[in-house]
Parts: structure tokens; C-alpha cells; sequence
């Protein structure tokens, strides 16, 4: 009796590897796409995802068969095209992306489970000290484990479990990850103004209308963007028992203010996913989005490659942020992949901001987006008055970064009892220091990037690498003694500053080095802090009512540099930070300190005329073939030998296919030619909107042989150029 010929499972592993690879599935097994599994690869078992089912074959009897079916909720068919289509568009193994989708294989199991105690109905034979301390604890506590209620009552946990003998405390097995409560869409939210109510109207169509849709909300700073999409939130809440939605936020900082609007608006704090939430809240989340149980999901970048089963809308918000651009391991435009991951899935996708990527208004304008306008801040808010103030006419006094005109504004404004916010995009003191008597300056090893002074740990930063050191006493290269001086300003030099000019005045440093960064911003809700020093961070999502002056202490320091988005990421900036101003009663007003007030940037912000810069912008985007009008990839290679990576450049600028509507640039050294001990070339391509760039880079390196002393990555549509 011939044996009969059992089916075929293609797996993929969370590996560099180039494709699924083929088992045998063993008789009694039961594999169906998106299963886990434990299957041998090489001379060790490993983790991996049924991505196929194929027939048997009988001329391939030599296939290993898996090992076992691991368990855990099977990864969605929309997560799996995700992957696929990630891997084809990014020029990556498919591995490398599912290593992003499959966090945590603690996930898979089932929740851990815990002894808590509770009140129970019996009472103690004997009471004494100890033992009501125990009881007032678990009243305090309500329930909690042995060693909790032990750590509050300042007893041993034999007591604890002393009183659960005798039926005073109760014992209970709960999930250490439980469920998440599911949101009410019904609970009231903020009274809309008629222009809100009209723009979430808009979203609710889309909602209903169903599949994919496409939407920018683009509305001034402080217009209440984010009422109008829960509004959409809690449609699709109403429309689908069990829709799961997205929200994205460009910064950790932001989710704090978001989780407690999204409590008072659905009754519930949704599922955080972000790289600081700890590995065991990481692990709920992802099990429970899996299981199709967590309903909103509030997270950074990477929440994209969590497994959703049933997405029904993601929202971008603060849309043209640059953080959403990951650079460093795989590259990729948050923002963009979350249009293909709402195709996939049949998924709405709204994409809110005050300034829009010019990508994201070209689609707009193409139709291609629905475009909601929110033109106006509701009651009497009303946007800031802005100004310039010219350094060569009005430059700081000497070792001093506040000029006359700012430092009166600040003035009257703490005059008044009203908040001032200084920005510099600059942390710690100094960027610069260097030795007075002969000139050295301090950089960070084996890199080519200047030691960032931190003050008040006394330490020389690199904000590139993360090496750190104590500031030196002598010079490094000269020996001279207490000649080492810092250059430029950083916010705790301008902190340094305002609280010299203003003694009486609560000065607080809000920057992504600050560990307080919660209490600093519910401190400046509150009123408790006068003149807050901030950096980006300090102009993204927060309302702060009493703030009234904004004062940019160096408003051209974006707009240095080759990047073809500076002045489009420098008019953004200043237009979040300026928009901090007045979002309440009182009128706002911003200051912007510069030596280029007739730069389009700066002339547009001040005018208050977006569409004229956009329509400059859009010109020579255009004119330049640059995104929106064009595509742009970099190859950047690295090696530790100078030799290898001129050599590796070389032979990658000789092998490019020749196309017409490509241009390659370089190879070049970028600004950082050296990071960490690695010499870096880097050859940047242009094509028109026309060609297929993955597909081209993808027939670019299979024409290459790189040695493996040189590491080859490839960025689709990249955002650094240093």
C-alpha cells in the first residue's frame, strides 16, 4: 500500500532569509496559512509562520517535515500581504519584515496567570497588629498579590496568607494580562463648533461608505482636529461590534494627553504600543490585538506591523512629522505604509496635521485624498500674531541668545501672569566646545560628530552614537588647563539665561533628554512653570491655555544644509511651535528670532500665506523632479575599511542599469563620513514618477556582489541626507 503523499507547508522564518522555505506536514498535523510553528532550519529548530499551503508532491520526498504547531493566534491574511508587499517595495527579505511584525514570542502563549487576595467573609481567631495592617491594606488596595499587600501592610507575605486560611482574605486566580475594557462609543463627547461638526460629518460618510477610503484633515493649529476624528472613531465603533483602529502619534510624549482625551471620549485608556512601554505591556498588547480583543490601539511607528484581525481605520495624526520616517535597521515612511496597510485591510485612513507633507497635499489636490478643511479655532481663540525680529539689527548682547525685543516681550508677558515658551531645536548647553588655545574640538570616537556639552550632568554627549564623558579639565590635544569653552546655545544655556534675566520667574527644560517630561507639561497646564525651554518635542500636540508668547530663538537653524525639505520642514516647525500661542482666550503672539526674515519660509509664516510657499515649494520640487514630482532612493554602503567601501561604491555606481528618467548620484561621502568606527559612501537616485524604483534597485543589486565586510542597506524615499 503506497504511502500517501501529505501536503506542503511554505514557511516563512523571521530571518534575512529570501523567501518561505517548503516542509513536509506530518501526518495528524493541521496547518493552515498564518499558523506558527517550530520547523528545522539548518542544525537548530525555529520559530516561523505558515505563509502556504501547497499539494504534495510526490518527487519531493526529502523535504524535512515541521516539527510542531506552536499555537498562539495565527497572523491575519491582511498582516501577511503587509509583508509581502513590504518586502517587494523596500527591497528587503521578507524575513527581515516579519521579524518587525513577530515582537514578542511570549505573545503567543497564553496569559500568565496570578494569586491576588481579596476581602473575604471569615475572620481571624486571633487579631493583632500585624494582621489589621494587612486587612486595611487589601481595603486600600482592593485586590492584590501576597507580596504587594505585604510591601503596603510592612509584613511578611506568610501573614497575608495566614488571613487566607482563615477565610478573612480570599484568594483569586486572575490573567496577569487582562483584556482591555472595550470603548463606549456612545458617552458624550465635546460640543462641536459648526465647522468640526461639518469636517467629522465628512469622515462619518467615509466610514459609512465602507472599504478604503482616504481623507486629510488639514486644520489650523488649535482647530480641534482631534475631536473631529474620534468622532469618526466612535462611527466605526457603532458600525462594526468588532472593527480594531489605529491611532499613530509621532511622539512617545504625546500619548499621555491622548490616552486621558480618549478615557473622558470612550470611557477606556486604549492599547499603547511604543518601544518604552516594557516588554510585558508590549506583550498584552500584541496578543491582544492578535486575538482581535483590543479594540484602539494608540501607538508610534512600528504599531503598523502589529497583527490586526478585523482594521477598520488608522489615523496619521500630526501627519508630516519627520519622526515618522525610520532611518536607522529598516527604513520606511510610516505615514505612506499606513495608505497600503488601510488598502490592504479595506481600512479608512486619515492622515490630520496644521501643515501638511507636500506629498500629501499633491495627493489632495489630485483627488486622491478627500481634503477636510478646519480654517479657524473655535470661540474666541485665534491665531497668533507673528513677528520677526532681525538679528543684524537687533543682535544679543555678547555671550547672550536673547535679543532686546524678545527679552521685553518675556517681560510683559510674566508681567501679565501668562507662560512664555523659548524654542531651540538644540539639546543640552553647547554643540560645540572646543580648546581656546589651539582650536581642537571635542568629537565623539570613531565618528565625525561634535560633543554636545550637557551642563548639569557635567557631561560631553554624542547625540549621533550615545557616547557620553565627563567633561575634560584639560585639553585633549594641547593640554592646556581650563581652555576648553562652549560654542553656541543648547536649551539649558538659553534656561541659563532666562533665569539670570528673570530670577523670580519658574523656568523648566522640556526636551527628549528630560526624565520628567510628564510632570513638565501637566506642571505647565496647570500654570505652575513661567517660561518653559523647549525643543521639538515642546511644539508637538500640546495645548497649554495661559501661553501667550512664543519666542524662537534661532528660527533659521533648519534651513542650512542639502536637504531638499528644509524650508518645507522649517515652515512646519515654526508653524507648530508658533501655534502653541494662544489657543484659549487670550491672544498669542510669536517671536522669531533670524537673520533671513526675507527667506519664503519665514516671509510666508508671517504673512500667514501657506499657499503661497506651498505653491514656491511645489515649483521647484517640480522644476527639480524631486517628491512629489519624483522618486528618490539612497544605497548607502559601510564597511570599517575605507578601501572596501570606496571599492564596494565604485562597484555599485559601475554595475546601475542605465534607464531613461533615472539619474545617479555619486557615490559620495555624506556629512557624517564616519560613524562608529564605519566609513560610509552613499549614492542617491532620482526618477521620475513614472518608473518602478523598488523594481529597479531591486535588478540594480543582483547585478552587485558586495563583499561581507561591507554593509549594504537601501532606503526607499529617504528623509536624512547627513
Amino acid at each position: 500500500m503506497t504511502e500517501a503523499v501529505r501536503p506542503i507547508a511554505a514557511i516563512l522564518f523571521p530571518l534575512p532569509l529570501p523567501e518561505a522555505f517548503d516542509y513536509v506536514i506530518p501526518e495528524g498535523v493541521e496547518l493552515a496559512p498564518g499558523d506558527h510553528v517550530l520547523a528545522p532550519l539548518g542544525k537548530r529548530s525555529a520559530r516561523g509562520v505558515v505563509w502556504a499551503i501547497k499539494p504534495g508532491d510526490p518527487d519531493r520526498k526529502k523535504l524535512k517535515p515541521v516539527e510542531a504547531a506552536t499555537g498562539g493566534p495565527p497572523l491575519p491574511e491582511g498582516t501577511r500581504r503587509f509583508v509581502d508587499w513590504l518586502a517587494r517595495y523596500l527591497v528587503q527579505p521578507p524575513g527581515i519584515i516579519l521579524r518587525s511584525v513577530l515582537r514578542s514570542n511570549d505573545a503567543l502563549k497564553p496569559s500568565p496567570v496570578e494569586t491576588v487576595y481579596r476581602i473575604g467573609t471569615g475572620a481571624p481567631d486571633r487579631m493583632t497588629e500585624a494582621r489589621q495592617r494587612v486587612l486595611d491594606a487589601v481595603q486600600a488596595l482592593g485586590e492584590a498579590s501576597a507580596a504587594d499587600i505585604a510591601r503596603e501592610a510592612g509584613v511578611t507575605a506568610s501573614v497575608v496568607k495566614g488571613l487566607a486560611k482563615s477565610g478573612a482574605l480570599t484568594a483569586i486566580t486572575r490573567d496577569v494580562d487582562p483584556p482591555y475594557d472595550r470603548p463606549d462609543p456612545e458617552m458624550e463627547g465635546v460640543e462641536l463648533t459648526a465647522m468640526q461638526a461639518e469636517a467629522s460629518g465628512v469622515l462619518r460618510r467615509l466610514v459609512r461608505a465602507g472599504g478604503f477610503q482616504a481623507a486629510l484633515l488639514d486644520g489650523v493649529t488649535g482647530s480641534g482636529k482631534t475631536e473631529v476624528y474620534f468622532e469618526a472613531v466612535a462611527e466605526v465603533l457603532r458600525q462594526d461590534k468588532d472593527a480594531q483602529l489605529l491611532i499613530m502619534l509621532p511622539e512617545i510624549a504625546l500619548t499621555e494627553a491622548v490616552l486621558s482625551r480618549f478615557k473622558k471620549r470612550f470611557g477606556c485608556e486604549p492599547a499603547l504600543w511604543h518601544s518604552a512601554a516594557g516588554p510585558k505591556n508590549r506583550r498584552r498588547a500584541w496578543r491582544e490585538v492578535a486575538e482581535g480583543r483590543a479594540r484602539i490601539v494608540v501607538g508610534a511607528r512600528s504599531a503598523l506591523f502589529l497583527p490586526f484581525r478585523s482594521l477598520r481605520m488608522i489615523v496619521v495624526d500630526e501627519e508630516h512629522d519627520p519622526t515618522y520616517k525610520q532611518d536607522e535597521g529598516l527604513a520606511y515612511q510610516a505615514r505612506d505604509l499606513a495608505l497600503v496597510r488601510a488598502k490592504l485591510d479595506g481600512a479608512v485612513v486619515v492622515l490630520a496635521s496644521a501643515t501638511p507633507s507636500l506629498e500629501s497635499l499633491a495627493n489632495a489636490q489630485a483627488g486622491r485624498y478627500v481634503h477636510v478643511r478646519l480654517a479657524a479655532r473655535p470661540g474666541t481663540a485665534i491665531l497668533p500674531e507673528i513677528e520677526t525680529i532681525d538679528l543684524r539689527e537687533n543682535p544679543a548682547e555678547a555671550g547672550h541668545w536673547m535679543s532686546p525685543p524678545l527679552v521685553r516681550a518675556v517681560a510683559e508677558t510674566y508681567a501679565r501672569g501668562e507662560q512664555s515658551l523659548l524654542y531651540l531645536n538644540r539639546r543640552g548647553y553647547a554643540p560645540l566646545v572646543l580648546c581656546r588655545a589651539c582650536g581642537h574640538r571635542m568629537v565623539s570616537p570613531d565618528t565625525q560628530s561634535y560633543l554636545v556639552e550637557h551642563k548639569y550632568t557635567g557631561r560631553l554627549v554624542c547625540h549621533v552614537t550615545g557616547f557620553s564623558m565627563p567633561k575634560p579639565k584639560t585639553c585633549p590635544a594641547c593640554g592646556a588647563e581650563d581652555s576648553l569653552t562652549s560654542v553656541g546655545p543648547g536649551v539649558e544655556r538659553v534656561a541659563e539665561e532666562a533665569k539670570r534675566r528673570f530670577p523670580d520667574a519658574r523656568v523648566e527644560i522640556y526636551s527628549s533628554d528630560s526624565q520628567r517630561g510628564a510632570e513638565i507639561v501637566a506642571a505647565m497646564e496647570k500654570g505652575e512653570i513661567d517660561i518653559l525651554v523647549g525643543t521639538q518635542i515642546a511644539a508637538k500636540g500640546h495645548n497649554f491655555p495661559n501661553l501667550t508668547l512664543v519666542g524662537v530663538i534661532d528660527a533659521d537653524l533648519g534651513l542650512a544644509g542639502g536637504d531638499p525639505r528644509a524650508g518645507e520642514r522649517t515652515y512646519q516647525t515654526l508653524v507648530q511651535v508658533a501655534g502653541r500661542a494662544g489657543r484659549a482666550e487670550r491672544p498669542g503672539r510669536a517671536l522669531l528670532q533670524t537673520h533671513q526674515p526675507e527667506h519664503d519660509a519665514i516671509q510666508a509664516l508671517v504673512a500667514g500665506d501657506r499657499d503661497a510657499f506651498l505653491d514656491m515649494e511645489f515649483a521647484a520640487r517640480e522644476m527639480l523632479g524631486l517628491p512629489p514630482f519624483g522618486r528618490l532612493a539612497a544605497i548607502g554602503l559601510m564597511s570599517q575599511d575605507p578601501a572596501n567601501v570606496e571599492a564596494a561604491a565604485n562597484a555599485w555606481a559601475a554595475a546601475a542599469p542605465v534607464t531613461d528618467g533615472v539619474e545617479i548620484w555619486g557615490p559620495a561621502e555624506p556629512p557624517r563620513a564616519m560613524v562608529r568606527g564605519w566609513h560610509r559612501r552613499r549614492l542617491l537616485v532620482r526618477a521620475d514618477k513614472t518608473i518602478d524604483i523598488s523594481a529597479y534597485l531591486r535588478s540594480w543589486a543582483s547585478r552587485v556582489k558586495t563583499p561581507s565586510s561591507v554593509r549594504v542597506s537601501i532606503d526607499v524615499e529617504p528623509y536624512s541626507f547627513i
